[in-house]
């Protein structure tokens, strides 16, 4: 069981997401509507992860991830997880900074899919890492433009992209229908290719890779 905190301003979609966790057999700690009523409500029930919305009240730009990121300076140990209704990689990106366990960035349509979306609170959770495959999507063509893909064949670019979902060498191997010797192999030359070096944590990896392209 994890002990969560929910920021987002719309109740029907707080109260919804409240449901589907507890029904998964977690404990809402809080559900707030604001970054001030968020970062109140970790301070004192000292959740697992949050679930917070980017654009939030007063100004409904920046302000629930601006209150992640000082939660991750002020509690890195906290997972946090971000959902958007658009594609903003600069977001990713600022989420991406620091600390590099507990990340997640989500679409807020993935909340459909109950059991990705509750895989990927726990994933966090656990100091892993879920990012939307959209938002990997976009990076990974900006890279191709800017030419620090270049040398990936479209395997390892699909091998690089499941990574930066959050997926084990195994989930990988099962998502693409390859071997987990294979998937091994493609990694290594992946890290080869893009001058990175190899870490036995999958999570500094992925995010290794993905701090890779957001600079290209």
């Amino acid at each position: 069981m994890l002990r969560i905190v929910i920021a987002e301003d719309a109740a029907l979609f707080r109260a919804g997401l409240t449901r589907l966790l507890e029904d998964d057999g977690h404990e809402v700690c809080a559900a707030v509507g604001d970054g001030e009523a968020l970062l109140a409500a970790v301070a004192s029930t000292g959740p697992d992860v949050v679930i917070a919305d980017i654009r939030m009240p007063p100004g409904y730009t920046d302000e629930g991830l601006r209150a992640a990121l000082e939660l991750r300076r002020a509690r890195p140990e906290t997972g946090v997880l971000m959902l958007s209704q658009y594609i903003e990689t600069r977001y990713a990106a600022s989420l991406l900074n620091g600390s590099p366990a507990g990340v997640g960035y989500l679409l807020k349509d993935r909340v459909a899919d109950t059991d990705e979306f509750t895989d990927a609170v726990r994933r966090v959770a656990a100091g892993g890492t879920a990012l939307d495959r959209e938002v990997v999507g976009h990076l990974l063509t900006a890279g191709r433009r800017s030419g620090s893909l270049g040398e990936l064949t479209p395997r390892e670019r699909d091998v690089l992209a499941a990574m930066a979902e959050g997926r084990s060498n195994a989930g990988i191997a099962t998502a693409l229908v390859l071997t987990p010797g294979t998937v091994e192999k493609h990694i290594a030359s992946i890290f080869g290719k893009l001058r990175l070096p190899a870490s036995e944590t999958d999570n500094r990896r992925v995010l290794a890779v993905l701090r890779y392209l957001e600079s290209a």
